[in-house]
């Protein structure tokens, strides 16, 4: 019998252990920021023990940075935060990608833009949203603090191999919906959980079809159906997009191995999901879930458990209500999910001759520096300022509540970004997860709109 692609690079990995057991696996890449890893840190301290390999470490400061002045951290947690990873960084010969510094920006676009994230890689971070880098073809999770030590200490972690899922998706999408919509989709038919125990493949042409970036944006969210892992294929569009980068020096010796890394046809899938996404509508969620969403024209759902009415009491919604009811006060482009280039392109071409509605507070945070620059170069950051809307530095900003850019108690947000629980954007915030382009012509109008019409 064939191996899927995950069988593939799980395989490679396996240093010790049998198959449904837990096995020990090597680990090619640590990424870490300034949230996770004090206590792993001072673990190796306190054991007198040296980080295993430091050229295999790589920080960044993104969670709790300022995204107006960046150099200005008033809350006392996030700056201990801070300049203790600074301190870890420099005791333990790890390279950091600084405050200010060209590279610094959210791990999760750190990674890829760097070159540092490669088909056939082993990756961790002790951030949920790791699965992003399983779009190039890597086996890339999410980790705890034992485990970030633990893989400071040896370079390897033991896991326990999960049962393979594809999702194939095909296609073309229509004129207004994007890569975001086709995960939101997903997880609205079925569910935050439907994937735990499976490591995804999402598959088909729809799949091929998109650039390195929009496939970035559905393997973000795989953690948001309950997978630990979400991955696709490495080809043509994955090899160009690495090349050429910082630390993919590797890039001629590696290719050969890359291009076997696909799953074989006669691979056995425990669950397949096929998905045709030709008239796929824009997605927007109303509660506090990402399961908890809907097409942009259909009624908000009626009441179905208690689940559903703590939601709609926290939101202020009703059931039958559209999504043109909703009272929008904040609009944020950003966050891991879809802040980078291609994200922000996409939006100023809605953007650009409009204004911001007068109701509205819209801000832009670009996911990295180097999509900053990038931007900026476009004039992109004219375009938006010109709306009206703010321009600021890179972080992972209005996502969560962990820095300044928080959004208003009982305020509703049309956000770029991948969760809505309750609380996540501050406290009381109302959440509503969309793509760029259904966010930015929120900003505009002050209220969602349908972005076919507005694209076409």
């Amino acid at each position: 019998m064939g191996r899927t692609l995950f069988d593939k690079v799980w395989n490679k990995h396996v240093l010790h252990g049998n198959e449904g057991e837990p096995q020990l696996l090597y680990i090619d890449l640590h990424l870490i920021h300034e949230v996770t890893p004090p206590q792993a840190f001072e673990g190796l301290r306190i054991q007198n023990r040296s980080l295993r390999r430091p050229d295999l470490t790589f920080a960044t400061l993104d969670h709790n940075v300022p995204t107006i002045d960046i150099f200005n951290i008033k809350d006392e947690i996030a700056n201990k935060q801070i300049t203790t990873l600074q301190k870890n960084a420099k005791d333990f010969g790890v390279h950091i990608f600084d405050m200010g510094s060209d590279e610094q920006g959210i791990v999760h676009m750190v990674g890829p833009e760097t070159g540092l994230t490669q088909p056939g890689k082993t990756i961790v971070c002790g951030d949920s949203h790791t699965a992003t880098h399983g779009a190039f073809g890597a086996i890339a999770f999410g980790i705890g603090t034992s485990e970030v030590e633990h893989v400071f200490a040896t370079q390897t972690l033991w896991q326990t191999k999960p049962k393979n899922l594809k999702i194939d998706i095909n296609g073309k999408l229509p004129t207004g919906v994007y890569a975001k919509d086709i995960i939101l989709y997903l997880i609205n038919q079925y569910g935050v959980d439907f994937d735990t125990g499976y490591a995804l493949e999402f598959t088909g042409e729809t799949i091929k079809s998109l650039s390195m970036e929009a496939r970035m944006t559905i393997c973000n969210m795989a953690i948001e159906a309950g997978a630990k892992y979400g991955m696709m294929q490495p080809d043509k569009t994955t090899f160009e997009y690495v090349k050429g980068r910082p630390y993919a020096t590797n890039f001629d010796q590696s290719i050969d191995w890359w291009q076997t890394l696909y799953s074989d046809e006669d691979a056995y899938f425990d669950k397949v999901i096929e998905l045709d996404v030709s008239n796929l509508e824009p997605q927007e969620t109303w509660g506090t879930n990402p399961e908890m969403g809907v097409n942009f024209s259909s009624p908000l759902p009626e009441i179905k458990d208690s689940n559903d009415e703590r939601a709609y009491n926290y939101m202020g919604l009703k059931p039958g209500q559209k999504a043109e009811d909703i009272e929008l006060g904040y609009v944020f482009l950003g966050s891991c999910t879809n802040a980078r280039l291609s994200d922000l392109v996409e939006a100023s071409h809605i953007v650009k001759g409009n204004k911001v509605h007068p109701n509205i507070t819209a801000i832009v945070v670009p996911g990295s520096r180097t999509v900053k620059k990038e931007a900026e170069a476009l004039g992109l950051d004219v375009i938006f300022k010109e709306a009206g809307f703010e321009w600021r530095e890179p972080g992972c900003s209005m996502c969560l509540g962990m820095n300044p850019d928080q959004v208003p108690e009982g305020v509703h947000c049309a956000s770029t970004s991948n969760r809505n629980f309750e609380g996540r954007q501050g406290k009381g915030a109302r959440t509503h997860l969309v793509s760029p382009a259904m966010a930015v012509a929120a900003a505009i109008n002050g209220k969602f709109v349908d972005v076919i019409k507005v694209v076409v």
